[in-house]
């Protein structure tokens, strides 16, 4: 792997966040990328309102910029992430992965490695089922799926989050985003291996 390589890789860390755990493993996830001298791009998606009279600024007054289609169609690898609602990703990422029909059509994700990442408030709140579900219109953009294996030491010991279907974060009752000593490192793991996955797919 030379320097070049690793520094051309673009990864797109997407993600949606409410009270900041989400977000912590994105964050995570982004270190893990750039350790190995690829870049990362943090980018969130617009919350969805009911008030179908109130219109959402194209620009976030704080935290990440939104991602737009541009990110996506020159990203070199796609680490996605949300909370879970009911066992799936929450509305507001649902509704931007409906409207990437013309990426879709293009293939602008066709052959790219891909991560998920998840959040609940508790143990058992849908981890898995949602891990799962958000590979879905990432196997239909063609895209190539990055799990976690159990070389990783930390899925063995995890008292919280982590599975080898991607890292997770359990929050608890009180909603706490701190992510334990387990959760970072496969967080910080993940980004790792999907980001050695971008440089080799790049090297062509």
């Amino acid at each position: 792997m030379t320097e070049s390589l690793a520094s051309s890789a673009n990864v797109l860390v997407l993600y949606y966040s409410r009270n900041g755990s989400t977000k912590n493993l994105a964050y995570k996830i982004a270190q893990g990328i750039e350790k190995t001298g690829a870049q990362a791009t943090i980018r969130t998606v617009p919350p969805v309102s009911d008030n179908l009279s109130t219109t959402q600024s194209s620009v976030p007054e704080t935290g990440d910029p939104y991602v737009t289609k541009h990110n996506l169609m020159t990203c070199s690898g796609l680490a996605l992430g949300s909370p879970t609602r009911f066992g799936n990703m929450a509305s507001a990422m649902k509704y931007f992965w409906d409207s990437t029909s013309d990426t879709w059509l293009s293939g602008h994700l066709e052959g790219k490695p891909a991560c998920v990442f998840t959040s609940t408030g508790s143990m058992h709140g849908g981890q898995e089922s949602t891990l799962l579900t958000m590979m879905i219109p990432l196997l239909h953009h063609g895209m190539i799926l990055c799990g976690l294996p159990y070389s990783e030491p930390a899925l063995h010991t995890t008292q919280s989050g982590g599975s080898p279907y991607g890292v997770s974060h359990v929050s608890g009752n009180k909603e706490d985003a701190t992510l334990t000593a387990e959760e970072t490192a496969l967080a910080i793991a993940q980004g790792e291996r999907l980001a050695a996955l971008s440089i080799k797919l790049n090297d062509k």
